[in-house]
């Protein structure tokens, strides 16, 4: 193993460009020669690398975002794609390639392995939906931004008297509205793990509402109803204005938390210490404050474990 590749692919997520530090400065004291392939799977059929070097990554650990930029390649997933980027591979003189990303950044790297291509995989996703790793980067990150609109948008809120609800990403997880709701104290959190219940819903703002209380915050999951048509269903029913914010990408940016720079730098090492071992298509996760390796159509195939005590604990504190 004399040179590596690393590139960032799917959505962004904060402390991307803490992992890529890690990745280079870690293979460069082994001795390896590190390239950055840009625009993830793009980059590499397109060739869109240059050598990175210890001043490449200065300054970027806070940096939200990703320095190498991500994008979707379509192409990479035909046939003649994966034979250009194999070619640019060959080219570049490279023996192995992590990969930043989510289940399909993943999904691609299992099938450069297939080509004998040596590749490991750091999860890097807000939503934290691989259900192999307890935690994905950025996904504290995002948490952390969401509790923020939380509070700012508490405060008028009481001033108004009204009931806001907050429409974050998760389209098939529910783990950001479940921590930003919990931390966050909302009256109501609405998952695509749990069935939705608008009535009760209503019950609980009304007896907020009996009881003297100014606001109200309910935190929803994107794509399990119009956020629009149910605040006019719940003012429907309550008589409380009710209404939507949506961060939208908001969430995707902003420096990382300490944790997600943490988990980070600790994945970026341990994916070159395990291309240095021989390893491949092995993807990287983090099990009770551990790292972890499995293959990566074993991660995948992992299905997300949805805490629902937590989500019990949820209902009960908003009483």
């Amino acid at each position: 193993m004399k040179t590596i590749g690393v590139l960032t692919s799917g959505g962004d997520a904060p402390g991307m460009n803490a992992a890529i530090r890690a990745v280079v400065r870690y293979g460069i004291f082994n001795n390896l020669r590190v390239m950055g392939i840009k625009k993830g799977y793009n980059g590499l059929v397109n060739g869109n690398i240059e050598e990175m070097q210890l001043s490449s990554v200065a300054d970027i650990i806070h940096r939200g975002g990703t320095i190498l930029r991500t994008a979707r390649s379509e192409e990479f997933k035909t046939e003649e794609g994966m034979k250009k980027a194999l070619n640019v591979i060959k080219v570049f003189g490279i023996d192995g390639i992590i990969v930043i990303g989510g289940d399909g950044s993943f999904k691609g790297a299992h099938k450069l392995s297939e080509h004998g291509i040596s590749t490991i995989g750091i999860p890097g996703t807000i939503d934290n939906d691989l259900g192999y790793t307890d935690y994905t980067i950025g996904f504290y990150t995002a948490v952390n931004t969401v509790l923020d609109a939380i509070s700012k948008i508490r405060d008028t809120s009481t001033s108004h008297g009204r009931a806001n609800i907050i429409e974050v990403m998760g389209r098939h997880c529910g783990d950001i509205a479940l921590y930003a709701g919990l931390a966050g104290g909302a009256e109501s959190i609405i998952v695509p793990e749990e069935e939705l219940n608008v009535d009760d819903i209503c019950k609980k703002l009304i007896q907020g509402r009996n009881r003297g209380k100014l606001h109200s915050i309910i935190i929803l999951s994107e794509n399990i109803v119009n956020a629009y048509e149910l605040g006019e269903e719940i003012q429907e029913k309550t008589g409380i204005t009710t209404r939507v914010t949506i961060p939208g990408h908001i969430q995707r940016g902003g420096s990382p938390v300490a944790f997600d720079r943490i988990i980070a730098s600790n994945m970026g090492a341990r994916a070159v210490q395990l291309l240095l071992e021989g390893k491949t298509s092995r993807a990287i996760g983090i099990k009770g404050n551990g790292l972890i390796d499995k293959g990566i159509e074993e991660a995948i195939a992992e299905e997300s474990d949805f805490d629902n005590k937590m989500f019990e604990l949820t209902k009960i504190l908003s009483i």
